[in-house]
């Protein structure tokens, strides 16, 4: 019987590096310039570098809790803020570092999650919703999931646009 922790496993896997259902982060990354991860479509407010950065602050976040496992307040940051660009310059080696960034992060959470008790996953947050640990991790994976998804058409209008 499969437990929780393979699921959460398989979850991070998918959206890290792992062809399964959908093109994992990785699959849709390392082969774009700066320029194409900054290219944005009318009418769209992120460039894929920008959903990146989102990503990262998510699932960094996260991970923090999850590794301090204090009770933690509520994050009051701007959601928006959260895809902005530093003010690091667009460069290929910053796109890389960017890159690298987002893929230690998943790589630290399947380290985390593999390592962990099964009771830790099961631990409830009172400060958050009273959810269980699992709960959240399946639910950033989740998270992940949809932004990869965002991040897969914007990489096929940008190889339709010709950059």
């Amino acid at each position: 019987m499969t437990n929780v922790k393979e699921v959460l496993l398989d979850q991070l896997a998918a959206c890290h590096d792992d062809e399964s259902w959908f093109k994992s982060s990785k699959t849709i990354l390392d082969d774009l310039s700066v320029a194409e991860a900054n290219w944005k479509t009318e009418g769209n407010p992120y460039s894929i570098w920008e959903i990146v950065n989102h990503l990262i602050f998510w699932n960094e976040l996260w991970l923090k809790r999850f590794i301090e496992d204090d009770a933690f307040e509520k994050s009051n940051v701007n959601n928006d803020e959260t895809f902005k660009m530093s003010d690091t310059k667009a460069t290929e080696e910053s796109w890389h570092e960017t890159i690298q960034r987002l893929s230690n992060g998943f790589s630290e959470w399947r380290d985390r999650i593999a390592q962990c008790e099964v009771a830790k996953l099961e631990k409830r947050i009172p400060s958050y919703f009273n959810a269980p640990w699992w709960g959240v991790v399946s639910n950033l994976c989740i998270h992940n999931a949809y932004h990869i998804g965002q991040m897969m058409l914007l990489k096929k209008l940008v190889e339709n646009h010709r950059l």
